[in-house]
């Protein structure tokens, strides 16, 4: 499931400029900045093919099962030089699909409130390919402040403006394989990289204790060392159950405090919810996500 990722900040830009001019030129050519292999490192590179994916989306993954009318909330703390603020997401998943990059993916709706605030509302693209990997085509993220809308600047979609998806959860994660890209769009500065760190582990949160997690390292490889990393923890068969964070000014803790499964007229109002927000994203971003197919609502008697 989605959770708030650390964007990139004005020195990862200013980095990735460095590390261009780092390559040897010549008159005849110019010299391309690294992209997400050479960031993410060895064997990173996005093998993306529109016919691995089902024509209707099913996402059974182990390790991240997206069953629509699911609904999930996550609850902790942020910790920064400013101080300490409460911060809760409800993640839900939706009865939505939407064609993405010739691909139709599953919508998740996530509300992320920071102090009781609402802080952003965003929706997410996934879909799982057949052989079980889950993939993330795209996020529009809508920003607020003190309750008031204020833009959707990291908005990207798989295969508009040379954003590309990526893998969300592997179909069989180990450890000591390499990294691999969670989602690359350059346009917006947004790139992630998660790595398997370990297996089989024990954790306790409030929805009770999990055994078998796995926890995978997210990080960005164009912010400075000091901005640190983030270790998601994932149950089999419940998906995201906590995340803590590693190194960094800025530390954030999260457990898994609730799940819920919705009604089909509870699910029903969370679609009408979701196409709302889908509208305005219609009207805000005009240069990317307006080229996409609007999003199906896919009846609740039609859940997998």
């Amino acid at each position: 499931m989605a959770t708030p990722r650390q964007r990139i900040t004005a020195y990862g830009s200013a980095l990735l400029l460095v590390l261009a001019t780092l390559t040897v030129t010549t008159a005849a050519s110019a010299t391309a900045a690294p992209g997400p292999k050479e960031l993410c490192g060895p064997g990173s590179e996005i093998d993306f093919d529109p016919s691995e994916f089902p024509a209707s989306p099913r996402i059974n993954n182990k390790w991240f099962p997206l069953k629509p009318g699911m609904q999930y909330t996550t609850d902790g703390t942020v910790t920064s030089a400013e101080g300490t603020s409460a911060h809760k997401v409800v993640h839900t998943v939706t009865g939505l699909t939407k064609v993405i990059d010739g691909v139709n993916t599953l919508v998740m709706w996530d509300r992320d409130y920071s102090d009781g605030e609402l802080a952003e509302s965003e929706l997410a693209f996934f879909a799982q390919s057949k052989k079980g990997d889950v993939w993330l085509f795209g996020e529009y993220p809508e920003e607020y402040e003190n309750g008031e809308f204020v833009g959707a600047p990291s908005t990207f979609i798989s295969g508009i403006a040379k954003a590309q998806a990526g893998t969300a959860m592997q179909a069989r994660p180990r450890t000591g394989k390499p990294a691999y890209v969670q989602a690359y769009a350059p346009k917006v500065d947004f790139l992630d990289c998660g790595q398997v760190v370990r297996t089989n582990q024990h954790v306790c949160v409030p929805t009770g204790c999990y055994d078998d997690v796995l926890v995978i390292d997210e990080y960005n490889p164009l912010e400075p060392p000091d901005a640190g990393h983030q270790q998601k923890f994932y149950s089999a068969g419940t998906g995201l159950v906590q995340v803590t964070a590693v190194g960094g000014d800025q530390q954030e803790t999260m457990d898994l405090v609730k799940i819920r499964k919705l009604s089909d007229s509870q699910l029903r109002e969370v679609n009408k919810q979701a196409l709302e927000l889908e509208e305005h994203a219609y009207k805000v971003s005009r240069n990317v996500y307006a080229k996409t197919p609007r999003a199906v609502e896919v009846s609740p008697g039609h859940r997998h």
